[in-house]
């Protein structure tokens, strides 16, 4: 059957997957499953609830929930009734929250835990227009989801016909979700997802790796983000199992305990992974030393892309028998495919996780267009390391004269919510969607992403800095957790650092290095001269204009949380140099503007 809907994914998955576990997530520390048939069944009475609560097609809906199948359950019955599902993070600032309860014109919000409910209640409380609150988690007197379940269940024999009628009147162009994305600067715009902008993502990426039916699936990126949630309709569409981590710190283990076939995630997980092992074969002695850095070596050099001949073959073999096998080991052992998005990943991650026999499927996207434009595949003739892949069947992409990205097709949004001005900004007469980034398609076929439009700056002499190509270079090492490089209308490029404190402590204590607490230990000239010896070797590798001349380093750990970082973990460059004021005056000589 043709799915042109998301609650058509229901109606395939019964058709096709009738499966003991579709969804899952922990409970009391262990894992609670639902079947297919128990999926759809949830759902249904969550429909049958909300429309016995007075819900209309058209009305919004605000959830702010960790991952669980909860959140599945209350998405895809939102769906079926037409009404709009306004995902927020469950790490906002009350002051956000009332802007984004009130300006999404929201009715009900529901929230999933304790913490939820203690950051949410009062504000929903002052809300206007917020008429109903629930929560997932049993609180208090809390009207819980269980109850608008219990509800629909009810009054199925009522609410059954009127489903499939409302059902029947939802087409492919019709508003799915509203979701609210502030990037790393300015005001939060509720992009406006139509129903088509993500299920022909997940259609469209479905051919793009080899998982189906017989697969399981971790999931622990937020679902309230549409990178993870257009991947986890994908899933559905191909009838993978999917469980819910109960956080970043148990994935680990939560891969281990599914013997999970694949997850997505963002580069960053991959590379304290990669840093972790690194360290730890760092320890290593003797013969055994020796072998771990040679199987290293091959894998940074490893194409998967190639047809190699059988010596580099014979290596590889020996190299994943005896070294990495074990990493595959640390990531559960049965992952094929690992698919990362949202910032970009380090190339030489690419090709060593790709030496260890798993396929890494590297895309890009944004929230307005669904968000995959382009993806890395299983394929060979599907793959380029250093790239994000050919751009998706049924997606419009071109260069502009200035090197930002275009792109056109059904996968982009409807516009953002209340703010025509603004969407008429970004979305051109013709259709065009410019997305704001600087890349090339290399061959005619594979995207490749060079910077921020905004980002780019120019030093005084005229030459131009691309600075999140050197500020990813900057965080492969093991000492720079984040960078930020400035310079514009300055006569040289500068960086403020976050050190990796886990990585910098480790060190400090191997060298006998004392301090009292972070800020002791940066200003340490020891802990200054090595990171500015890291600094120096990535410097080899750019143009002389390119290089960074001076280097602060600060003890504050950038977050999404402390305002520094976005959501998906990119830099917040604005907020940084008010932040850090100081600090480049004392680099530059006078107070430095982003915008000078």
């Amino acid at each position: 059957m043709k799915v042109t809907r998301t609650f058509d994914l229901l109606d395939r998955m019964a058709a096709n997957f009738d499966k003991e576990v579709i969804i899952a997530g922990k409970q009391d520390g262990k894992w609670k499953t639902y079947s297919t048939r128990q999926y759809i069944e949830k759902v249904n009475h969550f429909s049958y609830g909300l429309l016995a609560l007075g819900i209309k097609p058209g009305d919004k809906i605000v959830t702010v929930s960790n991952s669980r199948p909860e959140w599945n359950i209350m998405d895809m019955g939102m769906a079926q009734v037409g009404a709009v599902h306004v995902a927020l993070y469950p790490n906002l600032t009350e002051e956000e929250y009332t802007y984004l309860l009130s300006h999404s014109d929201c009715r009900a919000v529901v929230v999933g835990n304790r913490t939820m409910y203690n950051r949410l209640k009062k504000v929903a409380d002052a809300s206007e227009n917020v008429e109903f609150f629930f929560t997932i988690d049993d609180i208090d007197s809390e009207r819980s989801l269980s109850e608008i379940c219990v509800l629909g269940e009810k009054h199925q024999d009522e609410y059954k016909e009127e489903v499939e009628r409302i059902k029947s009147g939802i087409t492919e162009e019709d508003l799915l979700s509203i979701i609210y994305t502030s990037g790393t600067t300015g005001t939060a715009k509720g992009v406006m997802l139509a129903h088509r902008s993500v299920v022909t993502n997940a259609v469209a990426t479905s051919s793009r790796n080899k998982v189906d039916e017989n697969d399981k699936a971790i999931s622990f990126l937020p679902l309230c983000h549409i990178y993870e949630r257009m991947i986890n309709y994908h899933y559905q569409y191909k009838g993978v199992s999917i469980y819910y981590a109960q956080n970043l710190g148990t994935v680990v283990n939560d891969l281990r305990d599914v013997q999970a076939d694949t997850f997505t995630t963002v580069p960053r997980f991959l590379e304290k992974v990669y840093d972790n092992i690194i360290a730890k074969g760092k320890d290593l002695t003797g013969i055994k030393k020796s072998i771990f850095f040679w199987a290293v070596r091959l894998g940074e050099k490893f194409d998967p892309s190639k047809n190699y001949g059988p010596f580099y073959r014979f290596k590889l073999k020996m190299a994943r028998k005896l070294i990495f096998d074990k990493w595959r080991a640390a990531l559960g052992g049965k992952i094929r495919v690992i698919i990362t998005g949202g910032a970009a990943m380090q190339e030489r991650l690419g090709r060593i996780f790709s030496a260890t026999g798993i396929s890494i499927q590297e895309g890009y996207g944004l929230t307005e267009t669904g968000p995959v434009i382009a993806v890395n595949g299983w394929e060979k003739e599907e793959k380029m390391v250093g790239t994000v892949g050919p751009v998706l069947e049924g997606v419009d992409c071109r260069i502009a004269e200035d090197g930002e990205i275009l792109c056109k097709g059904p996968n982009v949004m409807l516009g953002y919510y209340k703010d025509p001005e603004y969407t008429a900004e970004v979305v051109d007469k013709d259709g065009w969607f410019h997305t704001g980034d600087i890349g090339t398609l290399i061959d005619g076929k594979f995207l490749k992403i060079t910077d921020r439009k905004k980002s780019i700056f120019k030093l005084s002499a005229g030459k131009y800095i691309a600075p999140q190509v050197i500020e990813n270079k900057l965080k492969a090492s093991g000492f720079i957790e984040q960078a930020l490089v400035v310079g514009m209308n300055e006569k040289f490029a500068a960086t403020l650092i976050s050190p990796s404190f886990d990585y910098l402590h480790f060190w400090a204590a191997k060298h006998k290095i004392n301090y009292r607490d972070n800020e002791e230990l940066i200003q340490n000239p020891a802990t200054i001269d090595r990171i500015q010896k890291e600094v120096t070797l990535i410097n080899q590798t750019l143009a002389p204009h390119e290089q960074i001349k001076k280097i602060k380093v600060v003890a504050d750990e950038w977050t999404p949380a402390t305002g520094e970082l976005s959501q998906t973990l990119k830099v917040k460059r604005d907020v940084l140099i008010e932040k850090y004021q100081a600090e480049l005056e004392e680099i530059f000589g006078h107070p430095h503007n982003a915008r000078q």
